[in-house]
């Protein structure tokens, strides 16, 4: 009775009569393709799998290489990007501070048109609005110290803007042209007609003005001699005439002012 130690002998050396034969067979194969002068497939398929290796290898390499270094140089990075922040925000500063500059530079060049119309003028500028506009009234940065007075005269350098009606110590406030509260004597430019400016809360009517006056649209405006304004300050254009009525002695218009009152930021006051 032969044993199962004897069959398992057997096994073993099959085995190893097998993996004899199969690496004489690979052997001849190579020797074979080697004479032909091609590459075996063998040899290719080992050459491949020894490449992936090695880029696998480099890969791995390069990844640990390149997280150790980030690793050294966080430090260093976290500060470059702190000081490009403070750099960043400092810039747009600036850039605000520039935009703020160049969008004065309108009013700031009005106001000296203006001044050279009327030298010895106090430039001024608006700080204030009446927020409910129950009147339209501004205020101004200059006031008694400044030696500004009630009923001054506030302009820029495209007209008349209004008349100062109240005066603290540092700043004033201003009566514009179109509050109802206003009146100023005017001159119709050509002819010389004489008028009275009244305020319609948005525009300006102008009253009393002779019938032999003859309006026209387009007519200039100006202002006549009185305790705020010289003569010929501009008041505006007349944008609309009433119809003339029957057997009455004056006739009316209404004026476009001259300035754009929901722009103002610098005036100019004329100060006594």
């Amino acid at each position: 009775m032969v044993s199962i130690s004897t069959y398992r002998d057997e096994r073993r050396l099959f085995a190893v009569i097998g993996i004899v034969i199969a690496a004489a067979l690979l052997a001849l194969l190579q020797i074979d393709f080697a004479r032909q002068g091609r590459t075996s497939p063998i040899t290719a398929t080992v050459t491949a799998i020894s490449t992936y290796a090695q880029l696998a290898v480099a890969l791995v390499t390069g990844g640990l290489r390149s997280g150790v270094s980030t690793a050294v140089n966080l430090p260093q990075l976290a500060r470059d990007n702190a000081a490009l922040r403070s750099q960043n925000a400092r810039l747009r500063d600036e850039n605000g501070l520039l935009n703020e500059a160049l969008a004065r530079v309108p009013a700031e060049r009005d106001v000296a048109l203006a001044a050279l119309k009327h030298p010895g003028g106090v430039p001024a500028t608006v700080i204030g609005y009446d927020p409910e506009a129950t009147q339209h009234v501004i205020t101004i940065d200059r006031g008694s110290k400044d030696k500004i007075a009630r009923d001054d005269g506030v302009v820029t350098a495209d007209g008349v803007v209004g008349r100062v009606i109240e005066v603290a110590p540092f700043s004033s406030k201003v009566l514009l042209i179109v509050d109802a509260a206003s009146k100023l004597p005017a001159v119709i430019q050509r002819g010389r007609w004489w008028s009275i400016a009244v305020g319609t809360q948005t525009r300006v009517k102008l009253q009393y003005v002779s019938q032999d006056a003859k309006l026209r649209v387009g007519d200039v405006v100006v202002t006549g001699e009185g305790r705020s304004f010289h003569a010929g300050t501009p008041i505006g254009r007349i944008s609309q005439i009433a119809p003339p009525n029957a057997g009455a002695l004056y006739e009316t218009a209404i004026v476009e002012p001259a300035v754009e009152f929901g722009a103002l930021s610098r005036v100019l006051v004329l100060a006594k």
